[in-house]
């Protein structure tokens, strides 16, 4: 084990992107990443641009410490249950499609069918699980058109909006995983990323959630709890000068904050301040 961790970061597009913005928001200067060339070390890390399908490869060979890839390229490498953290973006869901005019109306129809995909070994295994003997044929490229043409009786492919699906007249019959851009890393991890991974999850729970000031009667402090259960014990500090006022701090789940904006009011909040969280460590 070297001292410094080899990382594998996305090497173009949105994902690249939306990495580049955690690692950012984790404390790691965005500025290394666009000077590099190929790689660049990183505080204790060597980061290393790759294609995720194959930083997933080359990390299920040992060549990586960890990498940023996702659910299905981890699933064609058969890491799916190596150490992970999800990301929560770049979601998508692994499904089977065929033309719209096809006869083929459920996976179990696809016996004897050429299935063009990504991801060939994956779907060799979801064939095999539901008893479908088909011909498999794996491609780099985009997968609709070889079934709108008829060259493929059906695709394996990710689905995030279907509108692709749509342009091509493809239906889907059957819908595998869920998957999502992921961070994971070896079994037996290197010492370097235990402060990266919790780097990671503090920026990702912080992500979530708003920090929460507001003027509170004394009496209603308690209640605070029955807007937002599993809420911990608020900080309350006196205000100058008042005793029937209290100012409570609390960090509240951001999808939450809204809707309950004119519960607050009721109950007679007053200076409802909400600030971005940076970090939140559980």
């Amino acid at each position: 084990m070297t001292s410094t961790a080899r990382i594998a970061v996305p090497s173009k597009g949105r994902l690249r992107d939306s990495v580049l913005d955690l690692l950012a928001h984790a404390g790691y200067s965005r500025r290394a990443f666009d000077r590099m060339n190929a790689s660049a070390i990183v505080d204790d890390f060597e980061f290393i641009e790759m294609r995720p399908r194959d930083a997933a490869a080359w990390l299920a060979e040992g060549r990586l410490d960890a990498a940023f890839i996702s659910t299905d390229t981890a699933l064609e490498n058969d890491i799916e249950d190596w150490p992970t953290l999800d990301l929560g973006f770049s979601r998508s869901d692994l499904i089977i499609a065929v033309h719209e005019d096809s006869a083929y109306q459920s996976i179990r129809d696809l016996s004897g069918a050429t299935i063009a995909t990504h991801l060939p070994g994956w779907t060799e295994r979801w064939l095999d699980a539901v008893g479908v003997d088909a011909k498999v044929v794996g491609m780099g490229g985009s997968l609709e058109g070889v079934c709108a043409v008829g060259m493929a009786d059906a695709i394996v492919d990710l689905r995030e909006t279907g509108g692709s699906l749509q342009r091509n007249r493809l239906r889907v019959v059957a819908e595998g995983v869920s998957c999502q851009a992921t961070f994971s890393w070896q079994t037996d991890p290197h010492p370097a990323l235990t402060d990266l991974r919790l780097r990671l999850e503090a920026a990702l729970d912080a992500r979530l959630t708003q920090y929460v000031m507001l003027h509170l009667p004394a009496n209603k402090v308690a209640d605070l709890g029955s807007i937002f259960p599993g809420l911990a014990a608020p900080t309350v500090l006196p205000l100058a000068g008042r005793d029937d006022l209290v100012a409570a701090h609390i960090v509240v789940q951001r999808k939450n904050l809204w809707a309950k904006l004119g519960e607050l009011r009721a109950m007679g909040a007053t200076g409802i301040v909400a600030l971005k969280t940076d970090a939140v460590m559980r």
